[in-house]
Protein backbone atom coordinates (compact mmCIF):
# COMPACT_ATOMS: atom_id res chain seq x y z
CA UNK A 1 0.00 0.00 0.00
CA UNK A 2 1.26 3.32 -1.19
CA UNK A 3 2.26 5.59 1.65
CA UNK A 4 0.98 9.49 1.57
CA UNK A 5 3.25 12.21 4.12
CA UNK A 6 0.35 15.19 4.11
CA UNK A 7 2.42 18.13 2.80
CA UNK A 8 3.89 19.83 5.93
CA UNK A 9 2.70 17.91 8.89
CA UNK A 10 4.86 15.22 8.45
CA UNK A 11 1.85 12.74 8.82
CA UNK A 12 2.53 9.66 7.14
CA UNK A 13 -0.34 7.28 6.50
CA UNK A 14 -1.27 4.63 4.00
CA UNK A 15 -3.08 5.90 1.24
CA UNK A 16 -6.53 4.59 2.36
CA UNK A 17 -8.70 6.33 4.70
CA UNK A 18 -11.77 6.15 6.73
CA UNK A 19 -14.30 8.89 6.16
CA UNK A 20 -16.40 8.57 9.65
CA UNK A 21 -19.52 10.12 8.26
CA UNK A 22 -21.46 7.03 7.39
CA UNK A 23 -21.30 5.30 11.00
CA UNK A 24 -23.30 8.21 12.11
CA UNK A 25 -26.19 6.07 10.95
CA UNK A 26 -25.07 2.55 12.45
CA UNK A 27 -25.21 1.75 16.52
CA UNK A 28 -22.28 2.32 18.45
CA UNK A 29 -21.61 -1.81 18.73
CA UNK A 30 -21.45 -1.75 14.83
CA UNK A 31 -19.56 1.27 14.41
CA UNK A 32 -17.25 0.30 17.31
CA UNK A 33 -16.93 -3.51 15.18
CA UNK A 34 -16.18 -1.39 11.86
CA UNK A 35 -13.52 1.18 13.43
CA UNK A 36 -11.60 -1.53 15.03
CA UNK A 37 -11.77 -4.05 12.07
CA UNK A 38 -10.47 -0.54 9.68
CA UNK A 39 -7.69 -0.23 11.99
CA UNK A 40 -6.55 -3.75 12.30
CA UNK A 41 -6.63 -4.13 8.28
CA UNK A 42 -4.19 -1.29 7.86
CA UNK A 43 -6.11 2.15 8.24
CA UNK A 44 -4.26 4.60 10.55
CA UNK A 45 -6.34 7.79 9.12
CA UNK A 46 -9.50 8.94 10.54
CA UNK A 47 -12.07 11.81 9.33
CA UNK A 48 -15.09 12.83 11.78
CA UNK A 49 -16.56 16.28 12.30
CA UNK A 50 -18.63 17.87 15.01
CA UNK A 51 -21.92 17.89 12.68
CA UNK A 52 -21.41 14.53 12.28
CA UNK A 53 -24.12 13.56 15.24
CA UNK A 54 -22.57 10.90 17.45
CA UNK A 55 -19.57 10.50 14.86
CA UNK A 56 -16.72 11.15 17.27
CA UNK A 57 -18.40 9.38 19.92
CA UNK A 58 -18.18 6.55 18.39
CA UNK A 59 -14.01 6.79 17.57
CA UNK A 60 -13.65 7.46 21.02
CA UNK A 61 -15.37 4.69 22.25
CA UNK A 62 -13.46 2.25 19.47
CA UNK A 63 -9.82 3.68 19.68
CA UNK A 64 -9.46 4.36 24.00
CA UNK A 65 -6.31 4.04 24.94
CA UNK A 66 -4.68 3.43 21.73
CA UNK A 67 -4.33 7.15 20.81
CA UNK A 68 -0.66 6.89 19.73
CA UNK A 69 -1.64 4.33 17.05
CA UNK A 70 -3.63 6.50 14.74
CA UNK A 71 -4.72 10.06 13.51
CA UNK A 72 -7.59 11.55 13.82
CA UNK A 73 -8.93 14.27 11.97
CA UNK A 74 -12.40 16.52 13.12
CA UNK A 75 -13.90 19.64 12.05
CA UNK A 76 -15.89 22.45 13.14
CA UNK A 77 -18.51 24.54 11.28
CA UNK A 78 -18.01 27.23 13.72
CA UNK A 79 -17.90 31.01 12.21
CA UNK A 80 -17.14 32.54 15.93
CA UNK A 81 -14.55 32.07 18.39
CA UNK A 82 -16.97 31.14 21.17
CA UNK A 83 -18.30 28.43 19.06
CA UNK A 84 -14.96 27.21 18.09
CA UNK A 85 -13.59 26.73 21.41
CA UNK A 86 -17.01 25.15 22.09
CA UNK A 87 -16.94 22.48 19.31
CA UNK A 88 -13.09 21.84 20.24
CA UNK A 89 -13.85 21.35 23.70
CA UNK A 90 -16.51 18.95 22.74
CA UNK A 91 -14.80 16.87 20.53
CA UNK A 92 -11.80 16.84 22.48
CA UNK A 93 -14.18 15.09 25.20
CA UNK A 94 -15.82 12.97 22.79
CA UNK A 95 -12.71 11.35 21.08
CA UNK A 96 -11.37 10.52 24.48
CA UNK A 97 -7.97 12.54 23.59
CA UNK A 98 -6.23 15.80 24.67
CA UNK A 99 -5.16 16.57 21.29
CA UNK A 100 -6.34 16.57 17.26
CA UNK A 101 -3.80 15.82 14.84
CA UNK A 102 -5.55 17.57 12.37
CA UNK A 103 -8.06 20.31 13.17
CA UNK A 104 -10.72 21.56 10.09
CA UNK A 105 -12.50 24.71 9.28
CA UNK A 106 -15.38 22.64 7.84
CA UNK A 107 -16.91 23.59 4.58
CA UNK A 108 -15.82 27.10 4.84
CA UNK A 109 -17.54 30.41 3.31
CA UNK A 110 -14.40 31.85 2.82
CA UNK A 111 -10.86 31.59 3.38
CA UNK A 112 -10.50 32.58 6.96
CA UNK A 113 -7.25 35.11 7.42
CA UNK A 114 -5.45 36.47 10.10
CA UNK A 115 -6.93 40.40 10.44
CA UNK A 116 -10.08 39.36 8.53
CA UNK A 117 -12.61 40.22 11.69
CA UNK A 118 -13.81 37.15 12.25
CA UNK A 119 -11.24 35.78 14.74
CA UNK A 120 -11.64 32.22 12.86
CA UNK A 121 -7.88 32.24 12.45
CA UNK A 122 -6.60 33.34 15.34
CA UNK A 123 -8.55 30.87 17.49
CA UNK A 124 -6.84 28.33 15.38
CA UNK A 125 -3.32 29.36 15.67
CA UNK A 126 -4.00 29.74 19.63
CA UNK A 127 -5.99 26.14 20.07
CA UNK A 128 -2.47 25.07 18.06
CA UNK A 129 -0.48 26.68 20.17
CA UNK A 130 -2.07 25.48 23.53
CA UNK A 131 -1.39 21.94 22.04
CA UNK A 132 -5.29 20.93 21.79
CA UNK A 133 -4.36 20.92 17.69
CA UNK A 134 -1.28 19.65 16.06
CA UNK A 135 -2.00 20.63 12.55
CA UNK A 136 -4.47 23.45 11.14
CA UNK A 137 -7.04 22.15 7.96
CA UNK A 138 -9.75 23.58 6.55
CA UNK A 139 -12.26 22.09 3.85
CA UNK A 140 -13.76 23.78 0.95
CA UNK A 141 -16.49 22.29 -2.23
CA UNK A 142 -16.34 25.65 -3.94
CA UNK A 143 -13.11 25.39 -5.94
CA UNK A 144 -12.67 29.42 -5.82
CA UNK A 145 -12.73 29.13 -2.12
CA UNK A 146 -10.03 26.10 -2.14
CA UNK A 147 -7.66 27.90 -4.77
CA UNK A 148 -7.98 31.11 -2.11
CA UNK A 149 -7.15 28.85 0.55
CA UNK A 150 -3.92 27.22 -1.37
CA UNK A 151 -2.32 30.30 -2.54
CA UNK A 152 -3.08 32.10 0.91
CA UNK A 153 -0.25 29.39 2.08
CA UNK A 154 -1.94 29.61 5.89
CA UNK A 155 -3.36 26.46 6.62
CA UNK A 156 -1.63 22.65 6.72
CA UNK A 157 -4.06 20.78 4.66
CA UNK A 158 -6.85 20.98 2.25
CA UNK A 159 -9.98 18.77 2.14
CA UNK A 160 -11.76 18.91 -1.21
CA UNK A 161 -14.04 16.64 -3.36
CA UNK A 162 -11.74 14.83 -5.64
CA UNK A 163 -12.81 11.55 -7.69
CA UNK A 164 -12.16 10.49 -11.45
CA UNK A 165 -14.80 13.19 -12.13
CA UNK A 166 -12.45 15.44 -11.93
CA UNK A 167 -11.89 18.36 -13.72
CA UNK A 168 -8.61 19.78 -15.28
CA UNK A 169 -9.19 22.79 -12.54
CA UNK A 170 -9.56 20.29 -9.81
CA UNK A 171 -6.44 18.36 -11.32
CA UNK A 172 -4.29 22.00 -10.55
CA UNK A 173 -5.55 22.40 -7.62
CA UNK A 174 -4.21 19.06 -6.29
CA UNK A 175 -0.82 20.25 -8.14
CA UNK A 176 -0.73 23.42 -6.31
CA UNK A 177 -1.32 21.89 -2.56
CA UNK A 178 1.71 19.59 -3.92
CA UNK A 179 3.69 22.75 -4.78
CA UNK A 180 2.70 24.83 -1.62
CA UNK A 181 3.53 21.69 0.72
CA UNK A 182 0.15 21.52 1.70
CA UNK A 183 -1.46 18.13 2.30
CA UNK A 184 -4.66 17.41 0.03
CA UNK A 185 -7.46 15.50 1.29
CA UNK A 186 -9.79 13.99 -1.15
CA UNK A 187 -13.31 13.94 -0.14
CA UNK A 188 -16.54 12.80 -2.66
CA UNK A 189 -14.07 9.61 -3.49
CA UNK A 190 -16.84 7.90 -4.90
CA UNK A 191 -19.20 11.14 -5.76
CA UNK A 192 -21.94 10.47 -3.55
CA UNK A 193 -22.13 6.91 -3.98
CA UNK A 194 -22.79 7.49 -7.72
CA UNK A 195 -19.16 5.64 -8.48
CA UNK A 196 -19.10 1.81 -7.83
CA UNK A 197 -16.33 0.33 -9.09
CA UNK A 198 -13.83 0.32 -6.03
CA UNK A 199 -10.64 -0.31 -7.97
CA UNK A 200 -11.14 1.69 -11.00
CA UNK A 201 -11.32 4.48 -8.24
CA UNK A 202 -8.11 3.77 -6.17
CA UNK A 203 -6.13 3.29 -8.82
CA UNK A 204 -7.04 7.04 -10.53
CA UNK A 205 -6.48 7.98 -6.70
CA UNK A 206 -2.85 5.94 -6.05
CA UNK A 207 -1.67 8.46 -9.44
CA UNK A 208 -2.10 11.28 -7.69
CA UNK A 209 -0.56 12.99 -3.98
CA UNK A 210 -3.68 12.81 -2.48
CA UNK A 211 -5.45 10.68 0.56
CA UNK A 212 -8.97 9.62 -0.01
CA UNK A 213 -11.01 9.17 2.88
CA UNK A 214 -13.56 6.93 1.90
CA UNK A 215 -17.16 6.92 3.60
CA UNK A 216 -17.85 3.73 5.19
CA UNK A 217 -20.93 2.54 7.01
CA UNK A 218 -20.77 -1.33 6.15
CA UNK A 219 -18.59 -4.14 6.95
CA UNK A 220 -18.72 -4.93 3.32
CA UNK A 221 -18.19 -1.70 2.47
CA UNK A 222 -14.99 -1.59 4.86
CA UNK A 223 -13.83 -4.84 2.57
CA UNK A 224 -13.79 -3.19 -0.64
CA UNK A 225 -10.99 -0.84 0.89
CA UNK A 226 -9.05 -3.32 3.10
CA UNK A 227 -8.57 -5.63 -0.21
CA UNK A 228 -6.18 -2.72 -1.29
CA UNK A 229 -4.04 -3.68 2.13
CA UNK A 230 -3.66 -7.26 0.42
CA UNK A 231 -3.39 -6.28 -3.40
CA UNK A 232 -2.11 -3.00 -4.83
CA UNK A 233 -4.24 -2.08 -7.90
CA UNK A 234 -3.08 0.22 -10.64
CA UNK A 235 -4.47 1.70 -13.56
CA UNK A 236 -5.35 -0.53 -16.42
CA UNK A 237 -6.73 -0.62 -19.77
CA UNK A 238 -10.16 -2.02 -18.38
CA UNK A 239 -9.92 0.49 -15.66
CA UNK A 240 -9.76 3.49 -17.86
CA UNK A 241 -12.30 2.12 -19.95
CA UNK A 242 -14.74 2.63 -17.15
CA UNK A 243 -13.78 5.64 -16.13
CA UNK A 244 -14.08 7.29 -19.15
CA UNK A 245 -17.59 5.71 -19.48
CA UNK A 246 -18.32 7.21 -16.42
CA UNK A 247 -17.21 11.09 -17.28
CA UNK A 248 -19.14 10.97 -20.59
CA UNK A 249 -22.04 9.90 -18.58
CA UNK A 250 -21.45 11.93 -15.29
CA UNK A 251 -20.00 15.07 -16.35
CA UNK A 252 -21.50 18.03 -15.84
CA UNK A 253 -24.45 18.92 -12.68
CA UNK A 254 -25.33 16.28 -10.62
CA UNK A 255 -25.98 16.24 -6.89
CA UNK A 256 -23.38 14.55 -4.99
CA UNK A 257 -25.58 13.76 -2.19
CA UNK A 258 -23.99 16.34 0.63
CA UNK A 259 -27.31 17.29 2.02
CA UNK A 260 -25.64 20.76 3.11
CA UNK A 261 -28.54 21.82 0.85
CA UNK A 262 -31.55 21.17 3.73
CA UNK A 263 -33.74 21.06 5.93
CA UNK A 264 -35.81 21.80 2.68
CA UNK A 265 -39.35 24.16 3.80
CA UNK A 266 -41.45 21.86 2.38
CA UNK A 267 -40.00 18.35 4.01
CA UNK A 268 -38.41 17.26 0.35
CA UNK A 269 -35.33 14.94 0.70
CA UNK A 270 -33.39 16.88 -1.70
CA UNK A 271 -30.19 15.19 -0.91
CA UNK A 272 -31.54 11.64 -2.51
CA UNK A 273 -34.64 12.74 -4.86
CA UNK A 274 -32.09 15.51 -6.59
CA UNK A 275 -30.41 12.74 -8.12
CA UNK A 276 -32.65 9.48 -7.75
CA UNK A 277 -32.34 8.98 -11.83
CA UNK A 278 -28.77 8.10 -11.42
CA UNK A 279 -29.15 6.53 -8.13
CA UNK A 280 -32.23 4.06 -10.11
CA UNK A 281 -29.36 3.28 -12.62
CA UNK A 282 -26.23 3.16 -11.14
CA UNK A 283 -26.83 1.75 -7.70
CA UNK A 284 -30.14 -0.30 -9.36
CA UNK A 285 -32.03 -1.54 -6.47
CA UNK A 286 -36.22 -2.53 -6.15
CA UNK A 287 -35.91 -0.02 -3.00
CA UNK A 288 -35.57 2.91 -4.59
CA UNK A 289 -39.05 2.06 -6.51
CA UNK A 290 -40.75 1.42 -3.17
CA UNK A 291 -43.59 3.59 -1.37
CA UNK A 292 -41.28 5.33 0.58
CA UNK A 293 -39.18 6.96 -1.93
CA UNK A 294 -42.45 7.16 -4.36
CA UNK A 295 -43.98 9.20 -1.68
CA UNK A 296 -40.75 10.98 -1.24
CA UNK A 297 -40.54 12.03 -5.05
CA UNK A 298 -43.78 12.78 -5.49
CA UNK A 299 -43.09 15.40 -2.70
CA UNK A 300 -41.06 17.54 -5.36
CA UNK A 301 -44.24 18.93 -6.51
CA UNK A 302 -44.56 21.10 -3.69
CA UNK A 303 -41.61 22.82 -4.44
CA UNK A 304 -42.20 26.46 -3.69
CA UNK A 305 -38.64 27.30 -5.76
CA UNK A 306 -38.01 29.29 -2.43
CA UNK A 307 -34.63 29.52 -3.58
CA UNK A 308 -33.30 28.31 0.21
CA UNK A 309 -31.42 25.22 -0.67
CA UNK A 310 -29.65 27.04 -3.82
CA UNK A 311 -27.74 29.17 -0.98
CA UNK A 312 -26.72 26.17 0.53
CA UNK A 313 -25.72 24.08 -2.38
CA UNK A 314 -21.56 24.23 -2.54
CA UNK A 315 -21.70 23.10 -6.27
CA UNK A 316 -24.19 26.42 -6.87
CA UNK A 317 -26.71 24.00 -8.72
CA UNK A 318 -29.80 24.45 -9.61
CA UNK A 319 -32.00 22.53 -7.40
CA UNK A 320 -35.33 23.04 -8.37
CA UNK A 321 -34.61 22.26 -12.37
CA UNK A 322 -32.65 18.88 -10.86
CA UNK A 323 -35.72 17.68 -8.76
CA UNK A 324 -38.04 18.98 -11.52
CA UNK A 325 -35.61 16.18 -14.28
CA UNK A 326 -35.79 13.64 -11.68
CA UNK A 327 -39.41 13.67 -11.26
CA UNK A 328 -40.43 13.30 -14.56
CA UNK A 329 -37.40 10.27 -15.14
CA UNK A 330 -38.96 8.88 -12.16
CA UNK A 331 -42.55 8.99 -13.27
CA UNK A 332 -41.39 7.11 -16.89
CA UNK A 333 -39.81 4.39 -14.78
CA UNK A 334 -42.30 4.09 -12.37
CA UNK A 335 -44.92 3.88 -15.85
CA UNK A 336 -42.27 1.35 -17.31
CA UNK A 337 -41.95 3.49 -20.18
CA UNK A 338 -38.13 3.98 -19.43
CA UNK A 339 -35.97 0.93 -18.58
CA UNK A 340 -33.38 0.80 -15.62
Amino acid sequence: MKQIILGKTGITTPQNAFGALPIQRVDMDTAVKILRRAYDGGMTYFDTARAYSDSEEKLGEAFDGMRDKIYIATKTQATTPEKFWADLDQSLRLLRTDYIDVYQLHCVPQCYKPGDGTGMYEAMTEAKKQGKIRHIGITAHKIGVAEEIVASGLYETLQFPFSYLATDRDIALVKACEKAEMGFIAMKGLSGGLLTNADACMAFMSDYPVLPIWGIQRESELDDWLFFFDKEVTMTDELQEIINKDRDELLGEFCRGCGYCSPCTVDITINQCARMSLMVRRAPSEAWLNEHWQAEMMKIEKCVECGVCMTRCPYGLNIPELLRKNLADYKEILAGNVQV
